[in-house]
């Protein structure tokens, strides 16, 4: 195995994630390539959604009726930058796709002929996860390559 894609969220959790895949990659000598998916730009200005990068839109709510995707993909540059840098290795990849997130995991796949998959998955249950359902669980099921998971608890996510 020589590239793995650690697909990575804003939830604090990711760090944990990203550190995960690239001491799983280092141990294989494994080329990395941190992703990150924006889904629509609607799905950020809901003010159920998770703070991005430690903001809290319960704070300002207003300031969500003017967000637009460039804002959106420079937020999430900076934050695969971000996370490029605590790594502490330059030498990583980024990527930025837009869509399903699930969908955009398999298409960055296809295209880095990537043979494992890092990602994070949340112990949600019940009705949240019936209603949110869960990505991780979608990678697990649809990939044809091994899918490395790193549980992430809900204590974690708070």
């Amino acid at each position: 195995m020589k590239r793995i894609l650690i697909a990575l969220d804003y939830d604090p959790s990711a760090q944990t994630v990203a550190e995960t895949g690239f001491k799983l990659a280092k141990s294989m000598n494994a080329e990395v390539t941190l992703l990150h998916v924006l889904r629509e730009v609607t799905y950020y200005s809901s003010v159920e959604y998770s703070p991005i990068i430690g903001f809290d839109p319960t704070e300002n709510p207003s300031i969500w009726k003017n967000i637009n995707i460039e804002d959106l993909k420079k937020a999430a540059d900076n934050f695969l930058e971000h996370s490029k840098s605590h790594l502490g290795d330059d030498s990583l990849a980024t990527m930025l796709k837009e869509g399903d997130v699930s969908d955009a995991i398999f298409e960055a796949v296809g295209e880095l002929n990537t043979d494992i998959i890092v990602m994070g998955m949340y112990s949600r249950k019940g009705l949240d996860k019936f209603l949110m359902g869960s990505v991780a669980e979608k990678v697990l099921h649809h990939s044809h390559i091994p899918v490395f998971i790193v549980p992430v608890k809900e204590h974690l996510m708070k």
